[in-house]
């Protein structure tokens, strides 16, 4: 069976919803194009948006402790630097975050939205050219086997969405798991060519329902019980560049 790239997805605003993608181009060295390009900062955070640095999750607004963000659908228009934030199918809040005015009434609404969450408030949209608010220091792109998944519906006995794990690139006909081979091989998409370098430990935060925002899932205890690992996914770093399509096939080179 040949494998196949599925499915592209970034992520614009960290624990925001992905936005779906029919191609696009990878550079060496560097994440999906505004993957993860901007986070929800809350007032604890040791976060410097003047000396940006990357930082852990934990000091951002993230869905293992925040769900209700899970709520929310972010569109982002990178020609025009608009931020369209809906709930339940109808606009939100909406703002030009090249400008100040712009920005200012994305935190508004989110400090006010978000109020009551752990994290103290209020909070503000951050964003830095230098890196990407990763759960990982490195600029890499995550690969789901949709497989794998599956397989994960196996044992929790019920369908398992991929979006919840926020992977970039979905990857079809591969057989469950064969991915966590991978690491330390070299991959081909299309006509670009990825390192694969290490396996994605997960945490609560795929428990949350990508849709509702509801804790709905225990797939911590599922990977635990079923894999004796809570492993789901591969990051790979780009080593050669090119544009990738939904369709394009996937191939081990070493």
């Amino acid at each position: 069976m040949s494998v196949t790239l599925d499915a592209i997805h970034y992520y614009p605003v960290k624990s925001l919803s992905a936005q779906k993608l029919d191609s696009v181009s990878l550079s060496p060295g560097e994440c999906l194009p505004q993957d993860r390009r901007f986070a929800i900062l809350h007032r604890a955070s040791n976060f410097d948006a003047t000396a940006p640095a990357w930082k852990p999750k934990t000091n951002f607004l993230a869905l293992v402790r925040d769900e209700k963000l899970a709520t929310l659908v972010a569109t982002y228009d990178p020609a025009i630097c608009q931020l369209v934030l809906n709930r339940a199918g109808k606009p939100v809040a909406r703002g030009r975050i090249d400008t100040p005015t712009g920005r200012m009434l994305i935190d508004q609404f989110l400090s006010a939205y978000m109020d009551g969450s752990a994290a103290p408030g209020p909070y503000k949209l951050v964003e830095s050219a230098a890196h990407n608010f990763t759960d990982i220091p490195e600029k890499a792109v995550s690969l789901i086997n949709l497989a794998s998944v599956k397989d994960i519906g196996r044992v929790t006995q019920a369908p398992v969405d991929p979006l919840r794990f926020r992977g970039n690139l979905h990857l079809a006909g591969l057989p469950a798991w064969a991915e966590m081979q991978w690491v330390g091989k070299r991959i081909a998409i299309g006509d670009t060519v990825l390192d694969v370098f290490k396996t994605i430990t997960r945490c609560a935060a795929v428990e949350v329902n990508p849709s509702t925002g509801e804790r709905d899932m225990p797939l911590i205890k599922a990977l635990k019980t079923g894999f004796n690992h809570v492993i789901c996914g591969v990051y790979a770093m780009v080593v050669e560049g090119g544009t990738v399509t939904a369709g394009d096939p996937v191939r081990v080179l070493d």
